[in-house]
């Protein structure tokens, strides 16, 4: 095809770019239609007045362009060799082939490109680190998000609002100002909204925090937070946060609809935030808590044998987050614990 770009809107650059998978089913079947046997000059005409109905269609364009090229060992003459009984599609793939496609293309080796290219666009938002890693990701609208470890979050830039799902684990929101789309982040059966600010998110993980509760910590600007029922209805109590506080949201036991319970306190920040730099920040805190907290990024668990009061005992000190060993270690020395290393694991003990 003809490299002639398509003219650009001048009030482009002051809107958001945003795909939607119906953009990007199109862009893909724009790729394969140009790369099939009846390309014509017309075809190519109509793609590139196609391109000039926004800057999302020419964005999904190129990176639907993008992905054709990456698909390793495409044969043509074996792509349209395929019969469309051969390949099956669904969704906005499905109803773009009934509805617009000549049924010579639909088949074999082009469907699954266009169906890889659609799959490409609706996994672009989700954003993962494994046990022990941390990330940063830099969104569209200049908004960072720091990923803890062993954490997952799904994001969709939409025209009117931005939406992140915490889906496990915990990230930190450095929010970039957009007063015509909050920013939402929702973790749980909670929702926390923000234009510009700095907060972060915790779901479950243990420790201190339990499995079934949202922890949202404010450290600059506003937030406002709010439950929702096991009936997904958002609950008429909204939470507005201030500098330096953190609710804990706990689920209800959904009897009657009840609410999740909320707990607001103003903790120390520096042990909430260490992780960003890799380090683990205790005072004064029950060694169970501590092991619970180190573990999170460890393949070697430390674990509690025997006695379970040892979990009582008191800890202060920082780690860092991978040196389970050199955790264990200075507790056993501080307690008069023994360490032992046995079938993958550290156990802390009494002296025999």
């Amino acid at each position: 095809m003809a490299s002639v770009p398509p003219p650009r809107n001048d009030d482009d650059h002051r809107r958001p770019v945003v795909v939607t998978p119906q953009i990007a089913a199109e862009a893909a079947s724009w790729i394969a239609r140009l790369h099939g046997p009846s390309r014509t000059p017309r075809m190519e005409r109509d793609c590139l007045e196609w391109q000039q109905r926004s800057a999302a269609h020419r964005l999904a364009f190129e990176r639907c362009t993008d992905t054709w090229q990456d698909v390793a060992q495409i044969s043509l003459a074996n792509a349209f060799a395929s019969r469309p009984s051969e390949v099956q599609a669904d969704g906005a793939v499905a109803g773009l082939l009934r509805s617009r496609w000549p049924a010579a293309l639909a088949a074999g080796v082009l469907l699954s490109v266009i169906v890889l290219s659609v799959q490409y666009w609706l996994g672009l938002g989700l954003h993962s680190t494994g046990l022990g890693e941390h990330s940063l990701v830099v969104l569209d609208d200049g908004t960072r998000v720091s990923l803890n470890t062993d954490s997952r979050v799904r994001v969709k830039m939409g025209a009117e609002r931005r939406t992140v799902d915490v889906e496990r684990g915990e990230a930190y929101f450095e929010v970039a100002k957009d007063p015509r789309r909050p920013f939402v982040v929702r973790a749980g059966r909670s929702e926390v909204v923000a234009l510009g600010t700095v907060f972060s998110v915790r779901l479950g993980t243990g420790g201190t925090q339990p499995d079934a509760a949202v922890a949202v910590t404010l450290i600059e600007g506003e937030v406002t937070v709010q439950a929702t029922r096991r009936s997904g209805q958002a609950s008429a109590k909204v939470l507005v946060l201030h500098p330096g506080e953190r609710v804990r949201m706990i689920a209800g036991d959904g009897a009657g609809g009840s609410e999740p319970s909320e707990q607001v306190d103003r903790p120390r920040l520096e042990p909430l935030v260490a992780w960003k730099r890799g380090e683990a920040v205790f005072d004064n805190v029950p060694l169970s808590d501590a092991i619970a907290e180190l573990n999170r990024y460890n393949r070697m668990p430390v674990v509690i044998v025997g006695d379970p009061t040892i979990g009582n005992l008191r800890i202060s000190g920082v780690y860092r987050t991978g040196d389970t060993a050199g955790f264990a270690r200075d507790a056993a020395a501080l307690h008069g614990l023994v360490v032992v290393e046995h079938e993958g694991r550290l156990e802390l003990t009494k002296p025999q």
